[in-house]
């Protein structure tokens, strides 16, 4: 999704960070193709490369561009089962929730980890190789895990979309 105008860019950015259209079609064309060569994007955007690459590395410092990665397809790399996995803890305190933070860290099979609000505290989005692998997965890693309540599992069966980066 690229960014409009409307609703990036107004309430939450830091004092000092301002984008302006040009940014947002800059960002808007990195999140679709971040390796496009300098010359590119700034033709793509209606700039001189020397003013596209003085933006982008601003973008950078400011950290409105975290970073570039490789999409990888995991079921070619032997991890095509992928669960989104709702943890409750059993106590709600910071020093539960850094402890079961700090053990999905090490787990390789975890690749995102959101804290969130309602009934749940944790939902992780879990990639390994199928069924069999993800029950063990399922027993021996989070069933282990001290202070952990209660584990709901929701399979993905497909993606029509995913805008991840």
């Amino acid at each position: 999704m690229c960014l409009r105008s409307e609703g990036f860019g107004t309430g939450n950015l830091q004092e000092n960070t301002m984008i302006d259209d040009l940014d947002r079609k800059i960002l808007c064309e990195l999140e679709q193709d971040g390796r496009l060569s300098n010359t590119e994007l700034a033709k793509r955007v209606g700039l001189s490369a020397s003013a596209c690459l003085r933006r982008v590395q601003g973008l950078e410092q400011t950290g409105i561009i975290k970073g570039y990665r490789a999409v990888l397809d995991r079921s070619k790399l032997g991890a095509g089962f992928t669960a989104y996995v709702a943890v409750q803890l059993s106590k709600h305190t910071k020093q539960d929730q850094q402890r079961f933070e700090d053990h999905m860290k090490a787990v390789p099979q975890v690749l995102e980890c959101h804290n969130t609000t309602g009934t749940i505290e944790y939902l992780l989005r879990v990639e390994v190789e199928d069924l069999v692998s993800y029950k063990q997965f399922h027993t021996e890693v989070l069933g282990t895990v001290p202070g952990v309540a209660g584990i709901t599992s929701y399979i993905i069966m497909g993606s029509p979309i995913d805008r991840r980066g």
